[in-house]
């Protein structure tokens, strides 16, 4: 399959792209932004399964408690379509660059607000509300977040080589990963457990603000995208741009949804799910698990430009599909291979799952879905797919996960949705059609 059937491009005599040097610098920035807004994200995912049980919800059950605080971690995906339609809005009216400005500002402050959110011991229910609160402004942070750092990239990029681009923007998302488990993993074992729960567990939410500082610093280097400008140029801008993305292009916005619902789910499971199984049910070291997925995600930071580029010369359903076979096959014997308990298991299970997998259809989906609309519309409708999805896919599988752990009291059902959540997305991704002026 050519890469870019059904593909075209912009057309060559109103768009330049950036030069090699230009565009290393915007895929650089918009990967470094992309790191650290899942940096902000994956701290909190960390913290929901190693402390929020403990610490905002003491008194329940240990297994009762981790519901609970998975549920606050699904709140921050609700929130994450609000954030995607505003600064979509925003995006397509006045301008990527300044949108992505506003996105780092909200996900950053309300990291690390986290950090200063008194236990429950200190103001009873009080603390789980401010978490659900903050946890929902960093949800619509990072739901204005992606859709304009992909565009960005896009946008400047080559049309025959964004799927490569586009990937090195989503190598944020398993460097994201990494800092705050490397940070929650040296504390944990450096600290004492009643330490580590009083405080420390603090220190990486407020170090965000660092993180915060140094982004926006890269992100005002940025030039706004050639497209965008030609859109403004000759007076295009859509006066309502989700409106438009839903009624002219509500075929690929509902199969956009779709196809994305595996490929957050499943990395939910590989790289969230499988931290408080291992440790809860199976008794197993906490470092040793987080050091299976740090291993994972340092992986797939290697895989993901190579599947970009893969899916720029065979296309991107194909290494799409592909991903998702590979996936639902991998559901069969993912949690065998945990039971095991053996390290060595444990870990190659979490790297084929977040460095194969994942990053097989990860790799192929900024340029992919960036396809799926016109320039005019482009945030608000990769926006509305990249976050509503994920309500579907990450905001629910560690929590489904987890109920069908308690009710059913053993994983074969857990592999069975993994299973069919892949099967879905293939079905989904197979029956995309681009936009005739991607």
């Amino acid at each position: 399959m050519s890469a870019n059937i059904g593909t075209a491009a912009e057309p060559v005599a109103s768009v330049r792209h950036a030069s090699s040097s230009d565009m290393r610098k915007v895929a650089f920035a918009s990967a470094i932004g992309n790191t650290i807004e899942y940096y902000d994200f994956t701290l909190y995912a960390t913290a929901t399964a190693l402390v929020f049980n403990k610490i905002f919800f003491p008194s329940f059950d240990p297994l009762v408690g981790s519901l609970a605080a998975f549920a606050t971690f699904f709140v921050g995906y609700c929130a994450r379509p609000l954030g995607g339609i505003l600064f979509g809005h925003f995006g397509d009216r006045a301008g990527r660059k300044t949108a992505l400005l506003m996105t780092m500002l909200i996900m950053g402050i309300g990291t690390f607000l986290i950090g200063l959110v008194p236990s429950y011991d200190s103001i009873g229910v009080l603390a789980p509300i401010a978490l659900v609160v903050l946890r929902m402004a960093q949800g619509i942070g990072i739901g204005g977040e992606y859709g304009g750092g992909m565009v960005m990239t896009v946008e400047h990029a080559p049309p025959e080589r964004r799927g490569f681009f586009s990937a090195l923007v989503h190598v944020g998302v398993p460097a994201g990963f990494l800092i705050p488990i490397v940070l929650l993993g040296v504390l944990s074992t450096q600290m004492e457990e009643a330490q580590f729960l009083s405080w420390g567990w603090r220190l990486p939410f407020l170090f965000s603000i660092v993180l915060v500082g140094t982004g926006l610093f890269i992100r005002f280097q940025i030039s706004e995208t050639p497209a965008f400008q030609r859109v403004l140029r000759e007076g295009q801008a859509a006066s309502l741009p989700v409106v438009e993305a839903v009624r002219d292009h509500r075929r690929n916005v509902l199969l956009g949804i779709g196809a994305k619902v595996a490929e957050s789910g499943l990395f939910n499971i590989y790289a969230v799910f499988a931290i408080t199984y291992c440790v809860s049910r199976l008794g197993l070291p906490r470092q040793e698990i987080l050091n299976g997925v740090l291993v994972g995600c340092a992986l797939e930071c290697l895989t993901l430009p190579f599947f970009g580029a893969l899916s720029d010369r065979i296309g991107r359903r194909a290494v799409y599909l592909g991903g998702m076979a590979f996936q639902a096959l991998l559901a069969l014997v993912f949690f065998t291979m945990l039971d095991s308990g053996h390290t060595g298991m444990v870990w190659l299970a979490i790297a084929l799952g977040l460095a194969l997998g994942h990053g097989s259809v990860f790799g192929a989906q900024g340029a992919f879905f960036s396809e799926l609309f016109p320039a005019r519309i482009r945030y608000s409708g990769l926006s509305l797919v990249q976050q509503i999805g994920p309500i579907l896919g990450g905001g629910l599988s560690p929590l489904i996960a987890t109920a069908l752990l308690a009710e059913q009291g053993s994983t074969a059902m857990i592999a069975a949705y993994m299973a069919a959540m892949a099967l879905f997305s293939g079905a989904c991704a197979l029956a995309l059609r681009p936009a005739r002026s991607a």
